[in-house]
């Protein structure tokens, strides 16, 4: 026994729109089906019969399915949107539209530079490759204008349809497949994510301009733009499922969290060690006092007094006296101090200088010297080129590699 052959048409009305948190898709199609039954061969002059909808239930119509919908339904307004025509020879032609809710796995790795290929797939319920046989009735699919697709968020690249043999438990079925091939447009993530991400870390490196003794205001602005960058992560999301891999947007987002969360980190190194002498200096007054009265013949020696309002720098040659400054004196360790005060202690790593003074000594040689008290001329450098570079390198992979 021949297998039936049934020579499928498919008419695209519309599609969209694409659901990327549900991966499905929406297409309105009208669905044409083609086979010839001898049983309903008839003798008349006329060629063709036109049936209506109710005369569908009274002979046999393949069992065709579509394997990866979700949700779907037939038209019935304003009467059913069937057609049944049966020809002299036995030949059939049914057709109907059809509004299908399609399941899409989105590979969201690019996102939201992505492409896909969103696939209508259908085949016959029961009936394996030895009993009924799919084939497309032309090479392609044709579609409507494009103008009236509600695809919102993607752009239409074109279609594509095949068949194959998939064996089953049940038999080998002929399924017949057609691609709908859409490009994702960055427009509303760019207005959204991308350019508040870019702007928000721009303004944390206004804190590089600002006085390292101006604390409220490069607090407030760090801690501002950390949340910042908090609530647009979270936005960002929003427009996602629940996938366990990074995108593209997740990597932009986090580094920019990282830029502006640095910037916070540059500004609390800076002021720890910009203020972590005082307290060793209150504390050796008495000592300090000594080593001024007793270096008459070692070295020239510069004592700094720092009060709230003011500073001044006293140049001491012996003998002298101490000087107070508005009943309220900090006192500096002489150069030499500085030197092993900085070296020695767990304020300051080996390759890092706190203080100018630290520069001097056989302990920089070999090494690379970075004054601590310059960390703000330094990024202002570094975050903006460092930044820079990483879009670069960012946005050419993705967008052309």
């Amino acid at each position: 026994v021949k297998p039936t052959v049934i020579d499928v048409d498919i008419y695209v009305n519309s599609i969209g729109p694409v659901s990327s948190i549900n991966m499905e898709y929406q297409i309105d199609i009208f669905f044409a089906q083609t086979w010839t039954d001898s049983r309903l061969r008839f003798n008349s002059t006329m060629k063709i019969l036109t049936l209506n909808s109710n005369m569908v239930g009274l002979i046999w119509i393949p069992d065709t399915i579509f394997r990866n919908s979700k949700t779907a339904e037939a038209h019935w307004i304003t009467t059913p949107n069937q057609l049944l025509r049966i020809w002299n020879d036995g030949k059939i032609l049914y057709t109907l539209r059809l509004t299908i809710n399609a399941e899409c796995q989105l590979q969201l790795h690019n996102f939201p530079m992505d492409e896909h290929s969103c696939p209508l797939i259908f085949s016959s319920y029961g009936y394996p490759k030895e009993e009924m046989i799919y084939r497309w009735r032309k090479n392609s699919v044709e579609a409507a204008d494009q103008k009236s697709w509600r695809l919102y968020q993607f752009d239409f690249m074109g279609l594509r349809n095949t068949s194959e043999i998939v064996n089953t438990s049940a038999g080998d079925y002929v399924v017949m497949t057609i691609y709908f091939d859409l490009s994702r447009r960055m427009g509303y993530f760019t207005i959204q994510t991308y350019i508040p991400c870019i702007l928000t870390v721009v303004l944390s490196w206004v804190s590089f301009w600002i006085k390292k003794d101006a604390t409220p205001a490069r607090t407030a602005l760090g801690i501002t733009t950390v949340l910042t960058m908090t609530t647009l992560s979270t936005i960002a999301r929003k427009s996602l499922p629940r996938v366990s891999y990074v995108t593209a947007m997740d990597l932009f987002v986090t580094v920019c969290f990282l830029f502006v969360f640095a910037a916070l980190m540059e500004y609390a190194t800076l002021n720890y060690y910009s203020s972590c002498r005082k307290p060793n200096c209150s504390k050796k007054k008495k000592s300090v006092r000594q080593d001024c009265a007793s270096s008459i013949n070692v070295f020239h020696i510069v004592c700094f007094f720092f009060s709230p309002q003011n500073y001044s720098v006293l140049d001491m040659r012996p003998p002298t006296t101490v000087i107070t400054l508005n009943n309220a004196m900090y006192w500096q360790e002489f150069e030499e101090a500085c030197v092993y005060e900085c070296l020695d202690g767990k304020d300051c790593q080996s390759f890092f200088c706190c203080y100018e003074e630290c520069k001097s000594g056989s302990w920089r040689r070999g090494r690379i010297h970075i004054d601590i008290l310059e960390l703000d001329s330094y990024s202002r450098v570094f975050f903006p080129t460092s930044f820079l570079l990483f879009n670069l390198v960012y946005w050419v992979g993705y967008l052309y590699l």
